[in-house]
């Protein structure tokens, strides 16, 4: 695959969100080395980021961890596994696509949707929050999936994840 490529959705593995609890075979509050066997392999990085928190990071998403315990994870737009809520599509979608799906979830199920200083879109109750990645000349959707229900995401996301992509 080149630099700007996108997966094709049947050419990624396929997640489902449980709200604050799994993303696909992560669950929120696993240790790094449960997080490196549940995806089979080891990440490409690992690092100590800003403020004490630990970062895996693989080409197709980013794990974070704080006290040693997975608390955010963060999928690549372009080659990222699909993450699905209620059968949408959160991953590698045009970002005004997932907001307009969001502002439809909040009214039908009355929960709160917030907004990040960048604009972000940010379902409180489902721990999402809607970051954009470039691939090319456009942008696609990069959710973030944070393990507890969060009303200041913007001190709660490791700060890593608030610098543009690309």
């Amino acid at each position: 695959m080149g630099l700007w490529d996108v997966k094709r959705d049947d050419e990624r593995d396929n997640w489902v969100l449980d709200a604050l609890v799994t993303v696909g075979p992560l669950w929120f509050g696993m240790s790094l080395d449960e997080v490196i066997a549940a995806l089979g392999s080891r990440p490409g990085a690992s690092s100590s980021g800003t403020l004490g928190v630990g970062v895996l990071s693989y080409p197709h998403m980013t794990a974070y961890f704080r006290a040693a315990i997975l608390y955010c994870v963060a999928i690549d737009a372009l080659i990222g596994p699909q993450v699905t809520v209620d059968g949408v599509k959160l991953v590698g979608r045009v970002p005004s696509e997932v907001e307009h799906w969001a502002l439809e979830y909040v009214e039908r199920h009355d929960v709160e949707l917030a907004y990040s200083p960048g604009a972000d879109p940010h379902l409180v109750d489902l721990g999402l929050v809607v970051r954009a990645q470039r691939a090319g000349d456009v942008v696609l959707t990069r959710p973030l999936f944070l393990g507890e229900r969060v009303d200041d995401v913007w001190h709660y996301v490791p700060i890593e994840e608030w610098h543009p992509y690309g």
